[in-house]
């Protein structure tokens, strides 16, 4: 069996729409990922452009998935060897945007996901939401799936994740005061009752209108809380996917729900 999937879960302040400034804060945030041998870093929802930037910005700033955002994710991590979930308005064909993150590993896209569960007006009024299942891709020879904030807080999501085959669920967030109950609970249950690891990457600081909670954190399979930021601060998390499952997927009566 390989050794287990490093996460690094970067809390941060936003600067909204600074796209450039975002880049070379990420630049670094790889940089010390990988002095700490991570494998893959997660960053908070929207990161490259900011989440409470309005409808007229946001639009302005989207890109397809394939645009130059994605091209100066891809060169750090070919630069740094670190692969990385990051947070962007995607452009979508028909007009559209899209709340979107990307996994990008040694320059190329590994696989990407839509949020599907839009939160109040600040989602719905710019987003299109995903018709897609969530799906897994395979990161260094783990099963990794990938959500974005609200989405986590929805049982199904991480369900389905799991079983498909994911060991680690990784989540950019954009999670407020007064909801640390997602951090604080939300995210642990998740993670026991599917038997996964999950990295929650949220934001500091203000942004907008947006007081965020911080409380970025990474739990084990077996609830291990293996990371908890504070409330307030940048910092960088990093633990190992790596924990004894409980049985709920064995056990789980699937012919009476699927």
């Amino acid at each position: 069996m390989s050794r287990p999937l490093r996460i690094a879960a970067w809390q941060c302040p936003s600067r909204p729409g600074d796209v450039a400034g975002n880049l070379a804060r990420l630049d670094a945030a790889c940089a010390r990922a990988a002095g700490e041998g991570a494998d893959v870093l997660v960053t908070p929802e929207m990161f490259v452009t900011g989440y409470d930037i309005g409808a007229a910005r946001t639009r302005e700033l989207a890109e397809p998935a394939d645009g130059p955002i994605f091209h100066a994710v891809a060169a750090l991590t070919r630069r740094h060897g670190v692969a990385v979930v990051y947070g962007y308005p995607e452009a979508l064909e028909g007009g559209g945007i899209a709340n979107a993150a990307q996994l990008i590993d040694d320059g190329w896209a590994v696989g990407g996901h839509r949020k599907a569960h839009l939160f109040g007006g600040l989602d719905s009024e710019r987003f299109v939401p995903a018709v897609e299942r969530p799906a897994t891709f395979e990161l260094r020879g783990r099963r990794v799936g990938i959500l974005i904030c609200y989405d986590v807080e929805f049982p199904e999501a991480v369900r389905a994740l799991a079983l498909a085959g994911a060991e680690a669920v990784l989540v950019p967030t954009a999670n407020m005061v007064p909801y640390e109950i997602v951090s604080e609970v939300v995210v642990r249950a998740r993670a026991y009752e599917n038997g996964v690891t999950v990295a929650y990457a949220n934001y500091c600081g203000t942004e907008g209108d947006q007081a965020y909670a911080g409380l970025s954190t990474i739990c084990g399979p077996d609830g291990a809380v293996l990371g908890l930021a504070p409330a307030e601060g940048e910092q960088l998390i990093v633990a190992d996917a790596a924990g004894q499952r409980a049985p709920y997927l064995r056990d789980r009566r699937g012919d009476l729900y699927d």
